[in-house]
């Protein structure tokens, strides 16, 4: 799909003020005022993110009267159960809890629910079958729990207390937990509402380790580091695409340090499967290489073996665990494709599909566990909300994926009498619906993204950050970029474009990526750049000029060097 040109245009004072102060590179300022960075404290802030400036989470509403009850289970020895999600944030919000609850001698367990036999969250029936079989006497759920209120009502009546821990929208009553730390509460002032699940989870720690130094606790055994856990941390963060600003900024960069430093036996094990050890790490290997393999485990198996890979501690131990989780990887690959398979053929035989502003379609042979990423290609395929709902028997599950500029939980909120269960956020959500009433929440669904949409939102946009011709590319333009660095939600990488670019070379890279050589069309002919520009028709003729292209700037590292390379992201051609 075509998409609009979106230059930005940031205030030139602020861009100069920040080019004097900082003495960086104007495109450098460029970015920071485009990212809203007025001031060179600010700026200061965001360059040199450390964990040393991450504030004290003390407003998180809950948190003291959380941590008096985990110290009161800590001291007297009482089974702790926590209760995690089966995605990347959840087993990461438990290993970090699970680490930290041990250190501190804690009697304590987790148990990750099996996504296709149970579902998502805490449900009454854990109280019964794990929690109460384990003799627990406190559970604490990591990112999940603030819609279960069926669950602790259950605990309540077995005598177990429950401390909630999620960030998932929240609404009125909350249930009936001892307490409910969650950014997102209408009456929390902490102003943390853009935390990932394992972000709470960590400041759930941060306040907890705090309060048994005041007692006195650590007299008596090692104080943990918790900035050790923010590899684990920096996991959970970048891979819910939460925005990497401010405390998550903080703890994603610390954390992918740490990840690179090969002190995780299960990390080290991952990225040794995934293809990408002895180099820098990036958010995009995070993303795109490591967040998958983890991921596999609660989409095709169980959850829980990702929570063991990232606690192990031996690299005999880890290395089976990350193989499984690269053939696990490997069959949820193939699954994709055949839902996808799947998807085409549907819209070929219904074409009016692509009228509507939405996209709703049903099938009994899609997994559960695969539809969620099979949606996000979707939407960005077609541009417009979309949900995608695996049916078995007479009930679907569903996961819907939104478009930038649209609240989808909103939406689907809208729709909630169609629905037997609803979570999620503005732009990924997950839900449960009898298949009897699917025709009613399509039309529901329709009405409701029709009725939210502005006049430009089917429009899709590319962002570009700066106009930066292939002449005015440096090496230490790029050094300066990286600073910027870790890229996501919140802080995109970079993209730039050049006009009127010749191409002096161009060769194919497997079956569908072209490698190219480039230099101003009107230029000095010895000013060239290397470019590689990935998912290109291989039908289609290799290109000798661009009118204009969109790019991002990296280094491109190869056997122990490192060299300026291109990424062409968007290329316009007459």
């Amino acid at each position: 799909m075509e998409k609009r040109w979106q230059i930005l245009a940031p205030d030139t004072g602020t861009v100069s003020a920040l080019r004097q102060a900082l003495g960086c590179h104007p495109v450098v300022a460029a970015l920071l005022a485009n990212r809203q960075i007025a001031s060179p404290e600010q700026a200061h802030a965001f360059l040199h993110a450390s964990i040393a400036h991450l504030r004290p989470p003390t407003g998180l509403k809950d948190l003291e009267k959380a941590v008096q009850r985990m110290v009161r289970a800590i001291t007297a020895r009482e089974n702790i159960l926590l209760f995690g999600d089966y995605d990347v944030d959840g087993t990461t919000a438990t290993a970090v809890l699970f680490e930290f609850l041990k250190a501190c001698g804690a009697s304590v367990s987790f148990y990750i629910p099996h996504r296709l036999n149970e579902g998502y969250g805490l449900q009454a029936r854990h109280i019964a079958e794990v929690a109460v079989s384990r003799r627990a006497a406190l559970v604490i759920t990591v990112d999940c729990g603030s819609g279960s209120h069926a669950a602790v009502n259950a605990a309540r009546a077995a005598g177990i207390d429950v401390i909630i821990t999620d960030h998932h929208n929240v609404d009125d009553p909350l249930p009936p937990a001892l307490a409910v730390i969650n950014p997102k509460r209408r009456d929390c002032p902490a102003g943390w509402g853009q935390l990932a699940g394992v972000g709470v989870a960590f400041c759930l720690a941060v306040a907890l380790r705090r309060h048994l130094r005041e007692l006195g606790f650590w007299a008596r055994r090692p104080e943990p580091n918790l900035r050790s856990l923010c590899d684990l941390v920096a996991l959970g963060t970048i891979a819910d695409m939460v925005p990497l600003m401010e405390e998550n900024r903080i703890l994603a960069k610390t954390g992918l340090d740490l990840i690179v430093s090969g002190r995780r036996p299960g990390l080290t094990a991952l990225m040794e499967a995934a293809g990408i050890s002895n180099r820098p790490m990036n958010s995009d290997d995070v993303a795109f290489r490591l967040a998958p393999r983890l991921n596999a485990a609660g989409r095709i198996d169980h959850a829980g073996l990702a929570v063991d890979l990232m606690t192990a501690d031996r690299m005999d131990t880890a290395r089976p665990l990350a193989h499984t989780l690269n053939e696990l990887n490997a069959s949820r690959q193939e699954l994709e494709r055949r839902i996808w398979a799947d998807l085409e053929a549907m819209i070929a035989r219904q074409p009016d599909l692509l009228k509507r502003q939405t996209l709703v379609l049903a099938c009994p042979d899609w997994h559960v566990g695969v539809i969620g990423i099979v949606a996000s290609k979707v939407m960005d395929r077609f541009y417009r909300p979309v949900v995608l709902i695996a049916l078995k028997g007479r009930s679907g599950r569903g996961s819907a994926r939104g478009i930038p500029g649209m609240d989808l939980y909103a939406c689907l909120c809208a729709c909630r009498a169609h629905l037997e269960e609803l979570g999620g956020h503005a732009q990924a959500a997950g839900l449960r619906i009898d298949a009897d009433r699917l025709p009613e929440f399509q039309r529901a669904f329709e009405a409701a993204v029709c009725a939210a949409a502005g006049p430009d939102t089917f429009i899709p946009r590319i962002r570009i950050e700066a106009e930066l011709g292939l002449e005015a590319i440096s090496e230490d333009l790029v050094d300066q970029l990286e600073s910027l660095m870790p890229f996501g939600a919140g802080n995109p990488e970079p993209l730039f474009m050049a006009r009127n670019v010749a191409v002096v070379s161009s060769s194919r890279v497997g079956q569908h990526h072209r490698r190219m050589v480039l230099r101003p069309a009107a230029g000095a002919a010895d000013r060239t750049v290397r470019a590689i520009h990935f998912h290109v028709d291989p039908l289609r003729e290799a290109p000798t000029r661009f009118e204009r292209m969109a790019y991002k700037l990296r280094w491109n590292h190869w056997n122990g060097n490192k060299t300026v390379q291109l990424v062409i992201e968007q290329v316009s051609t007459c």
